[in-house]
């Protein structure tokens, strides 16, 4: 008999018991006589049967699987935020199912009710966009949600984030201390979302406390043309000393910048918000605020796996550490 060929059917018939109770010795339930629990197990290594995941799940109602939640599977953000959730899933025997929601070919809910059909045991939702049709989606569901790199704005769900308004002050005080007086703030998503009303809030403070006007926030700045395209406007605006919350679109703006005979830093500064592989491999290499990605997909994981052990949780609101690494796109290097 190949094996492949094996089935449960063949377990029971060579252990001399019921189909039911190898299932219950296969998924761990202790209501089996200890040598009748030992005989199936000799059966099962002997044959080299395999259990059906499935049809674990189904009898469990757990699939031993967790749904992720990404916007752009090329984002290198979301891909080291994805690296330390795989990590942990890998250590507590959780497997992973993508759904990618990049170029919005369904709606949100959608795809989220699509991973849900899935059965899946929870969901890690990545994203700086928290849309209400999200909010709405996971609050139908009784599958625990954890949010890897976002929050919502009542805190119902579990998240694991930074603290953006200190790190955006942080970095608009850099710009300040480097003598740059008109500051731009240019974020990749437009829609009303924790992350991005953060930064709005902290910008807006920042402006106001050192009495530098009004300011300028430019919205959907996407990608790498958004950022180049977008140079010329700073120009005619006087600015000075921009955030941007994209790695990408910071590179845009430079090589705009450089190619219009501009001086990075002397007379344009850039600070990003991301600090992927990207903001260090280009020249000069951009001053970023260092957000632990790799730390935050995994405590979100860790996280996930408590929630779906029923563990308790003495913190389900979690802000990690960031660090703000200065390099040559700004002058005090």
């Amino acid at each position: 008999m190949r094996k492949q060929d094996i089935t449960i059917y063949d377990v029971a018939r060579e252990a001399k018991v019921s189909m039911a109770t190898v299932s219950r010795v296969v998924n761990g339930n202790t209501n089996v006589r200890k040598d009748t629990r030992d005989r199936v197990m000799e059966v099962i290594k002997r044959l080299h049967y395999q259990p059906n995941a499935v049809a674990q799940g189904l009898a469990s109602k757990r699939t031993t699987t967790v749904g992720l939640i990404v916007p752009d599977l090329t984002n290198l953000y979301f891909a080291e935020l994805s690296k330390g959730i795989d990590d942990i899933a890998l250590l507590y025997k959780y497997n992973i199912i993508i759904t990618s929601i990049e170029n919005r070919l369904m709606k949100e809910d959608q795809a989220i009710q699509s991973l849900l059909n899935k059965q899946v045991d929870g969901v890690i939702y990545m994203s700086d966009n928290l849309p209400d049709e999200a909010v709405e989606a996971f609050k139908r569901t009784a599958t625990p949600v954890v949010l890897a790199g976002t929050k919502d704005k009542h805190d119902e769900f579990p998240s694991v984030t930074i603290d953006y308004k200190k790190a955006d002050t942080e970095a608009l005080n850099l710009l300040y201390n480097d003598g740059k007086r008109n500051l731009a703030l240019v974020l990749d998503n437009s829609s009303t979302v924790v992350n991005t009303d953060n930064r709005i809030v902290a910008y807006n403070k920042f402006m106001t406390e050192h009495n530098l006007g009004k300011g300028h926030i430019y919205n959907n700045i996407k990608d790498y043309s958004d950022g180049y395209n977008l140079f010329s406007q700073l120009m005619r605006d006087n600015i000075n000393g921009v955030i941007v919350t994209n790695d990408i679109t910071a590179v845009g703006i430079l090589n705009s910048a450089i190619d219009a005979g501009m001086n990075v830093p002397k007379d344009l500064e850039i600070i990003t918000t991301s600090a992927t592989q990207v903001a260090s491999v280009v020249r000069p290499a951009l001053t970023a605020i260092r957000q632990p990605l790799y730390d935050i997909g995994a405590v979100a994981m860790r996280l996930l796996t408590k929630m779906m052990n029923n563990e308790e949780i003495s913190d389900k609101q979690i802000e990690l550490p960031y660090e703000l690494l200065k390099k040559q796109s700004t002058t005090n290097e």
